[in-house]
């Protein structure tokens, strides 16, 4: 049974950091592109960063250089560092199985200015 639990979402200052976390279960993680997505109110899902098993990253121009994915195989786990927040940082934040199209069920990140 495939599982991902997020963690790591809450309140923070603009200019602030959060860390983001995503343990997976039920996978072959080691081999799993994994993917960090956000959908702000109003506005449609997009994606954040995401890693690929060697370890290549991607970024949405709108984080580049104060977000960082990285993660953890001996844990399951994908993190999202992310710094320098900014208010329209705010959405839920989903971590997502790229091969399996699956997806977490969200965690809140509100930046307030």
């Amino acid at each position: 049974q495939v599982q991902l639990v997020e963690s790591g979402g809450g309140l923070v200052q603009a200019g602030g950091s959060l860390r983001l976390s995503c343990a997976a279960s039920g996978i072959r993680f080691s081999t799993a592109a994994m993917g960090w997505y956000r959908q702000a109110p109003g506005k449609q899902r997009e994606l954040v960063a995401r890693i690929r098993s060697d370890y290549s990253t991607n970024y949405a121009d709108s984080v580049k250089g104060r977000f960082t994915i990285s993660r953890d195989n001996a844990k399951n786990t994908v993190y999202l560092q992310m710094n320098s927040l900014k208010p329209e940082d705010t959405a839920v934040y989903y971590c997502h199985i790229t091969y399996m199209d699956y997806w977490a069920e969200g965690t809140l990140v509100t930046v307030s200015s």
